[in-house]
């Protein structure tokens, strides 16, 4: 019985394993982004999106004074 017993715990850690580093790793949770990551993304999209609202502020402004 203990020869069974261990072959078939070593044939399922020896499954677990491949299972394991076949299984897609962490797929439902977001890959993290890092500081300096996140630091260059603003940078990059900073130019655009304060371009862009700075005529509609002076449109507003030049309607309001009407």
């Amino acid at each position: 019985m203990n020869r069974k017993k261990k072959i078939k715990t070593i044939l399922t850690k020896k499954l677990k394993k491949t299972q394991k580093r076949e299984a897609p790793k962490n797929a439902s949770k977001p890959r993290y982004i890092s500081k300096a990551e996140r630091a260059e993304l603003e940078a990059s999209t900073a130019p655009e999106s304060q371009a862009t609202p700075e005529p509609q502020q002076a449109r507003n402004a030049a309607d309001a004074g009407e």
